[in-house]
């Protein structure tokens, strides 16, 4: 089933009852002249199942711990906003699997070798996504890039993501340079991928496996090692939302930026020969790399555009 993502941008009230997430409105609840029945009337439920993905985007929403504790219950990812209306914060279960203590001791146990193959497939399917939006968006050539696909090593060890890297940012977009803090369109960038991010280390969370230990990224403040990692193939579809919004003259994040990148989780993605929502493809992806930690297969699922 296809998950919902949540944005919150208002005030609000949330809490939960008979598993059922209520949303209600500060305006009304607060308001005298409004009736008992009028109030209910304004209230909203959803249930609780339903949900992946919740964006909490204003300061003034009043969420109850039992809130919290359902929405982790359930396996969704929680994400928080800062002064600036930017993704910064992301709460996921601890627990998030029957077996985990298993998946724990496979993914830490892995071998050296096995992580550097792993991160080989990736780049390969990331630096593929990537010709294939150029291609796409910018018909430009991307013969070279396909060449560096079958050129990537074990590990990296060519750093062939970088010479990719530099040869699409600069034919995705004019007088371009990748910064998080840099010129549009880094902020509609950086918005996609936090949402992406999210989506990325829910899967993990699911599949039983820590998103802080990656095969490849080991920052020791980063909490997400893991989740940078898988993600990398699926960046390509979020620079293809933000090419078409950029192209219409879209610079900032706005309502209706906003809009086109929550929709990341749900946009359609073709893995295994199959069209799915993306968070259902991410699902396959990390139940994939699980079995690759655990010595039942070599290869991990990631989408092809």
């Amino acid at each position: 089933m296809i998950k919902r993502t949540l944005f919150f941008e208002n005030p609000a009230y949330l809490s939960v009852k008979n598993s059922q997430l209520m949303i209600k409105i500060p305006e009304v609840e607060n308001n005298e002249a409004f009736s008992d029945y009028l109030k209910k009337e304004y209230t909203k439920t959803i249930p609780v199942e339903d949900i992946g993905v919740v964006v909490l985007d204003n300061n003034q929403i009043t969420i109850t711990q039992g809130v919290l504790q359902a929405l982790l219950d359930n396996n969704v990812a929680v994400v928080t906003c800062d002064r600036k209306r930017i993704p910064r914060g992301l709460m996921l279960p601890l627990s998030g699997n029957s077996v985990q203590n298993e998946r724990f001791r496979n993914q830490l146990e892995a071998s050296l070798p096995l992580k550097k193959q792993l991160w080989q497939q990736t780049i390969q399917a990331k630096i593929a996504n990537q010709a294939s939006v150029l291609r796409e968006c910018r018909k430009v050539e991307v013969r070279n890039m396909l060449k560096w696909v079958e050129e990537v090593r074990s590990g990296d060890v060519g750093n062939m993501e970088s010479r990719a890297a530099t040869y699409y940012w600069a034919n995705l977009f004019k007088e371009f340079k990748r910064y998080r803090e840099g010129f549009p369109p880094n902020n509609l960038l950086n918005y996609g991928y936090a949402i992406l991010r999210a989506v990325v280390a829910r899967g993990l969370v699911s599949s039983g496996m820590l998103p802080t230990i990656g095969i490849h990224h080991h920052n020791r403040y980063n909490a997400y090692c893991l989740a940078d990692d898988i993600m990398e193939p699926y960046r390509p579809y979020v620079d293809r939302i933000v090419v078409d919004l950029y192209d219409k003259g879209n610079e900032d994040i706005n309502n209706n930026t906003r809009i086109k990148l929550l929709s990341i989780p749900v946009i359609d993605v073709k893995i295994n020969g199959q069209r799915s929502p993306l968070m259902i493809a991410v699902s396959l992806t990390t139940s994939s790399l699980n079995k690759c930690f655990s010595g039942e297969c070599r290869k991990i699922l990631f989408p092809e555009i």
